[in-house]
């Protein structure tokens, strides 16, 4: 009679446990609301993609500093002698002059001067100045400026994607992780029935009252359980480890267990829209560059005007006074004629570059309505199973209370008892796997529909 109490006793508590576990309200889920969390606070990969998109930001930003005046400091120093010379007769010129006014003069106030024979390389020259330019008219700086925007915008879909991604993934290594334990609990009760089991066996044995046979085979029932046991075991450890890898902690960290869910289907709405998908967003950004590029490349007809202006001082052998100094103000003109057809070239390129985003957005567009419809389907088919294996489980919850009474009394025999507890173990088990597999799929439906709200 104590045998049948305990053995009643262990069944009673595994089945609260998993009453416990299916019928609390939803509201109780801040284990895994803290875990993402932390994992969108601290996962690696996520900080990599922020960094791309700062950095997509700091481009912005540069061109969008085009369209300010640059200053610049510019210095020339030149010194040479020697090559082509120009031969300036001055003295040829000015010697009759001065020979004359010397003689009207009655004296030698006007002295005989050399030829000039001067060189074109300058002498101990230098120039310094400050030049500032502006743009006055440009087209490809705000086409630039429009496609880094769109750069930015690109990188910031591709963060937000990943952000979804690894939603899913924590919640899918969290509930594998929670289906190994939930495995490695059952299979633990079910050792210390067997346990038992053999112990009983043992003892009748020992008394002349069962045979060899009964012993023999309730050992070998208990070390198959020992081998489920361990193997349930390691794969908590593994999902374990997975787990805290993706949330960039110690791999050996503890992971609560006190999740509660429901197994009410209709906390899973049918919600089969795309429209959120980050995906779509980037690949409609990349054809807004592409037609952005178009408009470039038609637009490379028109001039483009820069104006500046310089100020500073340039002379010989370093003097410095108000002659040297200068200004100098300007403004450019480029209008390109003819560069070998390689705008009507690169506006072509540009359009079929166009017509392959525009295509690209159709292909994913049908790609992930097919992604959302299979997820939803599974959903349906996993909610379908789960409450199956919860049937199931209450059946052969009550097949073994029978046949274990039975065996008590001896009207069954220790097959059918074996045959029982091995069924109630196998329905426990599937009603686990189930239930978090019937969550996975949630998971899955809520990413492929990209509904997770990253505000709660």
């Amino acid at each position: 009679m104590k045998t049948k109490t305990l053995i009643q006793t262990l069944f009673a508590s595994l089945t609260l446990l998993f009453i416990g576990l299916m019928a609390s309200p939803l509201s109780a889920q801040s284990a895994l609301n803290s875990y993402i969390s932390e994992g969108l606070s601290s996962n690696l990969v996520l900080q990599q993609k922020s960094i791309s998109w700062e950095q997509a930001q700091q481009s912005l930003q540069v061109a969008k500093s085009y369209f300010l005046p640059s200053v610049n400091i510019l210095g020339d120093y030149t010194s040479g002698e020697g090559g082509r010379s120009i031969a300036i007769p001055v003295g040829d010129l000015l010697n009759p002059v001065y020979a004359s006014l010397n003689q009207i003069t009655q004296s030698d106030a006007f002295p005989q001067i050399a030829n000039v024979n001067q060189n074109f390389f300058p002498k101990n020259f230098y120039d310094g100045r400050i030049r500032t330019s502006v743009p006055l008219v440009n087209t490809d700086l705000y086409m630039n400026r429009s496609i880094q925007g769109q750069q930015v915008a690109i990188k910031q879909y591709e963060l937000a994607a990943y952000r979804r991604q690894l939603v899913y993934d924590i919640k899918e290594a969290y509930f594998t992780y929670l289906s190994a334990t939930s495995a490695a609990k059952i299979f633990e009760s079910a050792l210390k029935l067997v346990n038992k089991n053999v112990e009983v066996n043992e003892s009748l044995l020992r008394n002349g009252k069962a045979v060899p046979a009964n012993y023999l085979r309730s050992k070998s029932e208990a070390e198959g359980v020992k081998a489920s046991l361990a193997s349930a075991e390691n794969k908590a450890v593994n999902a374990k480890k997975y787990f805290n890898f993706l949330l960039n902690r110690d791999l050996d960290s503890d992971v609560s267990t006190e999740y509660v869910t429901t197994d009410d289907p209709s906390q899973f709405p049918p919600v089969l829209s795309i429209d959120g998908r980050e995906e779509l967003q980037m690949i409609r950004a990349q054809m807004t560059i592409a037609q952005t590029g178009v408009k470039m490349s038609k637009l490379a007809r028109l001039p483009k005007v820069n104006a500046f202006l310089d100020l500073g001082s340039q002379a010989s052998n370093w003097e410095w006074n108000h002659n040297s100094m200068y200004y100098l103000f300007g403004v450019q003109l480029t209008m390109p004629v003819f560069q070998g057809f390689r705008n009507v070239t690169a506006v072509r390129q540009n359009t079929l570059e166009v017509n392959k985003a525009d295509l690209g957005l159709r292909y994913a567009t049908q790609q992930l309505s097919l992604a959302v419809t299979v997820a939803s389907n599974d959903l349906q088919t996993a909610v379908q199973n789960y409450a199956a294996s919860r049937e199931q489980s209450k059946s052969a919850q009550s097949y073994y209370n029978l046949i274990e009474k039975g065996y008590q009394q001896g009207i069954n025999t220790l097959i059918e008892f074996l045959d029982a507890r091995n069924q109630l173990t196998s329905s426990q088990l599937q009603q686990s796997l189930k239930l978090f597999g019937m969550l996975t799929a949630a998971a899955k439906l809520e990413r492929e529909t990209a509904s997770y709200n990253f505000e709660k």
